[in-house]
């Protein structure tokens, strides 16, 4: 799925934004579709960062920018802040101890108060209330 048509962009979002983990055209091969659900069952999302990175990023509602942490995320620390940020730039859990200079172990209880705080199911909907809530603006840098 690296190449979707436009309306099956629009689809796929507004999917995910429903709380889909993840997403599967109806031609896929048996073998691909146990795959599938073994991904999601281990609680992992079935699009790449890069994909979904694209398809909020052209669909996302923003709003205007504003200083401090967005309302819906004021009950995350600072450093949770920070680690879904990177979350929503597509970063993985390995990227993001790295970019923060401490190890993975480090990352992965952020990553689950973040989705206990917020009250998601998985990174997808992380990401999406990333962008939809402000703290990261479509068109940034995917560095930090």
């Amino acid at each position: 799925m690296h190449h979707t048509r436009p309306h099956l962009d629009e689809y796929v979002y507004e999917a995910m934004k429903a709380g889909a983990s993840g997403f599967l055209v109806k031609d896929v091969r048996p073998e691909q579709l146990a795959d599938a659900v073994r991904v999601v069952a281990t609680g992992d999302t079935l699009l790449a960062p890069t994909i979904t990175r694209r398809l909020i990023e052209q669909f996302v509602r923003r709003p205007a920018p504003t200083t401090g942490a967005p309302a819906d995320l004021s009950e995350l620390s600072e450093r949770e802040l920070e680690v879904l940020t990177h979350i929503a730039r597509g970063l993985s859990n390995a990227e993001i101890a790295q970019s923060l200079f401490v190890t993975e172990a480090t990352i992965k209880p952020h990553v689950t108060h973040i989705l206990t705080k917020l009250r998601l199911r998985d990174r997808v909907q992380a990401v999406v209330l990333a962008y939809e809530s402000g703290l990261v603006q479509a068109g940034a840098a995917s560095s930090p």
